[in-house]
C-alpha cells in the first residue's frame, strides 16, 4: 500500500481490519485539523502467537521479527496522522472464541474490527505515544490484558459499580449490558475505591522513598483478584507508576474493601534517598537497603499483618500502621 506521505510500504499486520491501517473507535469520528480521531491496533506481543496467528490465515508477515518492524512503522505513521493512538494485545485464543461467540468468520478483517473495539475489552486498551514497541510497550500490552480480566471481574463482583455498565458492563458486541447501577450503589462504590487509593497511598508514604513493587491479592468469589504495580518514589513524594497499574491495584483494593474480602498485600523493593545533588533516576548513586512490608485485611480496613507473609516468592514481616501515617 501506500501511504499519505507517498512512500511504499509493506503492511503485514495482521490485527486491523481494512485495505488501511486504520481502525476508528466506537464512538462517533471527529476531525481536527487534518486528522482523525483514533487509531486502534492490535498487537501480537510473541513469537508463539504469531505464529498461531498465521497459521489461521489472519496474519501475512514472513516471520516475527519483520512483523514488529512493520507493525512500529504502522505506529510511527499513525501518530503523525491521528490525533490518539491506542494498542491492545491481539491474543489468538480470546480472538477465537470471540468469534465463535459471535458466529464470525476469523479470517474477515470485519471480525478483527469488531474484537478490537469489543467494549468489554476497551480496558485492555493502552495510549502509544512513540515508545518503542520491543522495549517496554510489548509487556505493558501483556499485562494490561491480564489488568483488563482483572478489572472486569472487579466491576462484576461490584454489579457494573466501577465503571457504572460501561466498558467491562457489555454492550453492542459483549453482549447485553447490565442496568445502570442506582446512586446509592454507586456513592457505596465510590467510598470504598477512595478508601482503597488512601490505603495505596498510606503503603507509599510510610515507605519513604525508593524503588519499590507492590504486590496485591484478594480472594474473591470466582477466583483471586491480583494486582501488582512497579514504584519509583523520590525524596519530594512523587511518585513515577503505570496509570494502568494504578488503576488496577485501586480498583482491586476498591472489591476487598467494599465487599470485606479477605485480602493481603506486600510492599518490597529498595528504601533509601539518591546522594544529594544526583539527578532523578540516578538510583546507582544512592544509598539503599532492602525493605518489605506486609499488611492484611478481612473487613473494611487495612492492618499489619500478624505474622510474616510470603507472597508470590517474597517475604516480608508485618508493616506499619496506616493508621499512624499522614
Amino acid at each position: 500500500m501506500t501511504s499519505r506521505k507517498g512512500r511504499a510500504r509493506r503492511n503485514s499486520d495482521c490485527t486491523t481490519g481494512g485495505p488501511r491501517p486504520a481502525l476508528r473507535g466506537p464512538h462517533r469520528p471527529r476531525r481536527v485539523e487534518g486528522t482523525e480521531q483514533a487509531f486502534v491496533i492490535g498487537v501480537l506481543t510473541n513469537a508463539a502467537d504469531f505464529a498461531r496467528a498465521r497459521a489461521r490465515g489472519v496474519c501475512d508477515a514472513p516471520d516475527y521479527e519483520r512483523y514488529l518492524a512493520d507493525t512500529a512503522e504502522l505506529l510511527a505513521d499513525a501518530l503523525e496522522r491521528f490525533e490518539t493512538v491506542r494498542a491492545r494485545m491481539f491474543h489468538p485464543q480470546d480472538f477465537a472464541e470471540f468469534c465463535l461467540l459471535h458466529g464470525l468468520d476469523p479470517a474477515e478483517p470485519a471480525a478483527r474490527d469488531r474484537y478490537l473495539v469489543n467494549p468489554p475489552l476497551q480496558t485492555q486498551l493502552l495510549v502509544y505515544q512513540g515508545e518503542e514497541l520491543a522495549g517496554d510497550f510489548l509487556p505493558r500490552l501483556v499485562r494490561a490484558r491480564e489488568n483488563g480480566l482483572t478489572l472486569c471481574h472487579a466491576d462484576l463482583l461490584l454489579d457494573g459499580g466501577l465503571y457504572g455498565g460501561g466498558p467491562c458492563g457489555g454492550g453492542p458486541d459483549g453482549g447485553a449490558a447490565p442496568e445502570e447501577p442506582d446512586e446509592e450503589h454507586a456513592r457505596w462504590v465510590r467510598a470504598a475505591y477512595q478508601r482503597g487509593s488512601e490505603v495505596f497511598r498510606r503503603m507509599l508514604v510510610g515507605a519513604g522513598a525508593g524503588v519499590y513493587e507492590l504486590r496485591l491479592r484478594v480472594d474473591a468469589p470466582g477466583g483471586q483478584l491480583t494486582a501488582s504495580a512497579r514504584v519509583l518514589q523520590w525524596e519530594d513524594g512523587v511518585v513515577r507508576v503505570n496509570d494502568e497499574d494504578l488503576e488496577l491495584v485501586c480498583a482491586v483494593l476498591c472489591a476487598g474493601l467494599a465487599l470485606e474480602l479477605p485480602a493481603v498485600a506486600v510492599l518490597h523493593g529498595s528504601q533509601g534517598t539518591a546522594v544529594p545533588g544526583a539527578a532523578r533516576g540516578g538510583a546507582a548513586d544512592g544509598h539503599f537497603r532492602p525493605a518489605a512490608w506486609a499488611w492484611s485485611s478481612a473487613g473494611p480496613d487495612w492492618a499489619p499483618a500478624a505474622r510474616p507473609v510470603r507472597l508470590d516468592g517474597v517475604e516480608a514481616q508485618p508493616g506499619y500502621s496506616l493508621g499512624t501515617v499522614c
